[in-house]
């Protein structure tokens, strides 16, 4: 297939705005990862203060449902919800595959001090899902399309001095037109990362105005590049002076440069300016995540008007087809994990301290990089990885998942292919790939930590009439983020099929799960790395196994020089709309407690030990009482970017902790706080029972195991929380949190939050969940032998032309296939290569053993090309296996039908 010529490229990167201000973006200015957390809620930039930062997550009225008029400053809210930000629409969330697809509504009242008259006033979302209008005092302001990616609006002409209504209509309804359409994870709505008023001169650095890099870098020195957009509100041009100056973490000034301009009316330029030859540079590495700021001045007839401060790291990264992956010149092998945004009970509403902590328990076990799946995640968890020090794959929101029809919507029934199937909704679903990729480029270029830029995952999950468009469109967000992003290379995420892991000049080819065994004996001739590996095991509930999770790595010690490197499927536990079958694939729980796989990576990964040993694992014993401890036990803001992580244990008489599980409820006894709940939690152990079924009772979704819970808690005032943990029969105990800020708490003044009791969503007009027989297609296959040029690929591709056969010598003679998620399968379609008599036994499984029996056809005498078997063949099946007792055996197609 040929590509699309740059100049369509170019042109619809014009139709998207040849600005880089007429899309919305989030600025760099926010140092917001947990070493920044204890910033209070107004933050200002230089001495002048000429820039202003100022956090709203507190204090807003939230409803859900489509209030009409509820954008106007009269209309009555008192009876909604008192709620704060970060927020989503699912709280409480535990995991659980149906979520609220609709409109929620949030107000709140914004005052204008007198000082901001003359200045700009925006307004700086980080992430709200998935459509977003913006309202003050009535007046429709704007609308973002694009669940992952921060954005902003000038509040400027609809303010006034006084109290100002701020209302905002947000939706997580699927729209065939937006990415992504589908995928393996939740899709809650809400506001649901950190909302900023920024105040500056109406002469000031863009939104995300800097772009800081490196060329010529060595141990020696390096040449430091900076691009700074200017934009001006004014009526007329302005003549000013741009300073930049460099400064080191000991804050040294190591460079800097002056340009005096003139600033055009009412457009934005970029101008672009050089500190070369910096002498002996700190390089930025994970074992040494050392940072600079350039500080940029905008100074207006001697007076400074603006501040704007960026960090950045100077590293140097080669990747090659050959050799692997480069770090400051020396190989580097990148071992990590994929890690999703949610956590328990907050689902995606989660703080940065938060972020930092999952980033953090990372690094704690010996891996180096992580990749952001799949889609662009928050500022604060770039910074938590810039200055923890581990690499990050950021990666857009273009992703398919498997058992699609053509069109569909998120946990209603079949996904839908990843690229549309109807020709009308094609252009505006390119353009919001498009779109999504520059802003995630924009708002994350300068972090260090950015390895390369992932466009997709597992796109091929698309119907084969749209297929040359699906490449088509990988090939322009190739050109496209080479030209947003020089400095960087691209990555074509979940590659493995459709050969589109070639797509794209020297494009990085991310493989998939069963993609990684395909290129275990050969070298796939371009820069490539193993991005999901182990996702064809499940780990379960803690506690689990002191094993690696290999999965379709024959050996992870194994480590050809051409490869980059390999990575986990996958970190944590996550939400998704496939249950509970997919979403316990983590070493760590959703809770945030480890399980077992995961002290085998700390010991054989951090600790570098060979022979890994097991640590004492908590046995039974008598219970005796309770222990409580916190992540941190003072919290350094109040205002939803940070957090404590509490975790409560049983343990016997002598304080050691033991395995036995009861329930357990944390209660706050006094002070400000909350838990998603409410001002208290309740953790049950799940029976023998629940652990063999699937679909557990709503309890058990908030659970303790292995002796031990956890839970975040957060504040959104400052002051002195006593929290108690209970249990029947056990010594109580408790913890003590100081959270600092404004406004403290006023005990009995101050209303606490309201209870937020736990119930797993049910649509109760959705209807019945369609059935499709496309789970099979294009999945990860397995078979005992294979005669040449008859792979066991060939009988899951979509083409009945091409066929599946074992070798003259196999006596085993079976075809096995993963459906990569748990269905309810209702058919199976068997076509073989010719006509004939082949008799054969079709079984299915929850987890690649104890295999049931479901279609038994060795008796057949038929001589049919195609066996159709309908029926009831399982609930949570995700492994289909056919076995011949005819010595007449192969397959050309295998369809499976069913649900999720």
């Amino acid at each position: 297939m040929k590509r699309k010529a740059l100049t369509t490229c170019l042109g619809l990167m014009l139709a998207l705005g040849s600005q880089a201000h007429d899309l919305p973006h989030r600025t760099d200015n926010s140092q917001v990862g947990r070493a920044q957390s204890t910033a209070a809620v107004k933050q200002h930039s230089g001495a002048a203060q000429s820039r202003e930062r100022i956090n709203i997550n507190r204090t807003w009225k939230f409803q859900l449902g489509d209030i009409a008029g509820a954008e106007r400053p009269d209309f009555n809210d008192h009876e909604w919800t008192s709620t704060h930000l970060p927020h989503s629409f699912s709280i409480p969330y535990f995991m659980w595959a149906d979520v609220y697809h609709g409109y929620g509504w949030y107000r709140k009242v914004i005052h204008m001090d007198k000082e901001w008259r003359g200045k700009r006033i925006g307004i700086e979302f980080e992430g709200s899902f998935i459509e977003t209008e913006v309202y003050v005092n009535g007046h429709k302001v704007g609308t973002h399309v694009g669940g992952y990616t921060g954005f902003w609006f000038d509040l400027t002409p609809y303010m006034h001095s006084g109290d100002n209504l701020l209302a905002v209509r947000v939706n997580n309804i699927w729209n065939p037109r937006v990415a992504p359409r589908a995928g393996d994870h939740q899709f809650s709505g809400g506001i649901y990362r950190d909302v900023w008023l920024n105040v500056t001169s109406p002469i000031r650095v863009a939104e995300n105005g800097t772009f800081v890099y490196t060329k010529n870098v060595s141990k020696q020195s390096a040449d430091v590049y900076v691009e700074t957009e200017l934009c001006n509100d004014l009526k007329k041009e302005q003549h000013i002076v741009l300073t930049t100056q460099l400064i080191d973490e000991e804050g040294n000034e190591i460079a800097h440069t002056s340009t005096p301009l003139w600033v055009k009316s009412g457009a934005s330029q970029i101008v672009r300016q050089e500190l070369k030859d910096i002498k002996a540079p700190h390089l930025w590495s994970p074992e040494s995540p050392y940072r600079y700021k350039a500080i940029t001045k905008i100074s207006m007839k001697g007076k400074e008007i603006d501040t704007y401060t960026t960090r950045f790291g100077i590293r140097k990264l080669e990747w090659t087809a050959d050799k692997g992956f480069f770090l400051n010149g020396e190989h580097y092998y990148l071992l990590g994990a994929n890690v999703h945004q949610d956590q328990a009970g907050w689902g995606d509403a989660v703080t940065n301290g938060a972020m930092a902590r999952d980033v953090q328990m990372m690094k704690d076990c010996g891996f180096n990089c992580i990749r952001g799946s799949h889609y662009p995640h928050d500022p604060a968890f770039a910074e938590a990885c810039d200055s923890i020090g581990i690499f990050l794959f950021m990666e857009n929101a273009f992703w398919g998942m498997g058992g699609h029809a053509d069109e569909g919507a998120w946990g209603e029934g079949p996904s839908a292919s990843s690229y549309p199937t109807i020709e009308a909704d094609q252009p505006d679903f390119e353009q919001s790939v498009l779109a999504q990729l520059k802003e995630m480029i924009r708002i994350h270029r300068n972090s260090p930590s950015i390895a390369c830029w992932s466009l997709s995952n597992e796109p091929f999950f698309c119907s084969w009439p749209v297929d040359d468009k699906m490449r088509a469109l990988l090939n322009l967000e190739t050109d496209s983020a080479r030209i947003w992003d020089p400095t960087r290379e691209v990555a074509v995420g979940g590659a493995q099929r459709k050969d589109i892991d070639k797509l794209g000049k020297n494009a990085i080819a991310f493989y998939n799960g069963d993609g990684a065994s395909r290129q275990e004996n050969r070298d796939p001739g371009v820069p490539n790395m193993v991005s999901e590996y182990g996702s064809t095991f499940q780990t379960g509930d803690r506690p689990g196994q002191f094993v690696p999770r290999w999965g379709d790595l024959y050996d992870g010690y194994d480590r050809p020089e051409w490869r980059s490197g390999q990575v986990l499927w996958c970190g944590f536990d996550h939400g998704t709309v496939a249950g509970y079958g997919l979403a316990k694939d983590g070493i760590i729980d959703y809770f945030r407690i480890p399980k077992r796989p995961y002290y085998w990576y700390v010991e054989a990964y951090k600790k570098g030990n060979k022979n890994p040993q097991q640590p004492e694992w908590p046995t039974e014993g008598i219970p005796a009482k309770l222990g409580i401890t916190a992540s941190q036990t003072t919290i350094p803001s109040c205002n939803g970017t940070d957090d404590a992580h509490l975790l409560v244990q049983i343990l016997d008489a002598n304080g050691k902790h033991i395995s036995n599980s009861q329930p357990v409820t944390l209660t706050i006894i006094s002070g400000p706080g909350e838990f998603p709940t409410g001002r208290s939690i309740t953790f049950t152990p799940p029976t023998a029972k629940h652990y063999k079924e699937v679909s557990r009772d709503e309890a058990c979704d908030i659970r303790i195991m292995d002796g031990q819970a956890a839970i975040s808690f957060r504040s959104y005032h400052a002051g002195h929380t006593v929290t108690e943990a209970t249990s029947e029969g056990l010594e109580p105990a408790r913890i003590e949190l100081h959270t600092l800020g404004s406004p403290e708490w006023r005990e009995g003044i101050d209303q606490p939050v309201q209870d937020r009791p736990y119930k797993r969503y049910s649509r109760e007009t959705s209807a019945k969940k369609a059935s499709v027989k496309t789970l099979a297609e294009q999945r990860p296959t397995w078979s005992s032998s294979a005669m040449s040029g008859y792979d066991k690929t060939k009988a899951n591709d979509g083409d009945v032309s091409s066929s599946w056969k074992p070798a003259n010598n196999d006596t085993e003679r079976w075809w096995m296939v993963s459906l990569e998620a748990q269905y309810t399968i209702n058919s199976i379609e068997l076509t073989f290569p010719t006509n004939g008599i082949y008799q054969y036994i079709v079984e299915v499984a929850q987890s690649n053993e104890n295999w049931v029996k479901v279609i038994d056809k060795t008796d057949s005498n038929s001589t049919d090309k195609t066996h159709i078997a309908e029926g009831e063949f399982g609930k949570n099946i995700s492994y289909v296996r056919v076995r011949f007792t005819s010595k007449m055996a192969g397959l050309a197609e295998v369809k499976v039908g069913g649900s999720n």
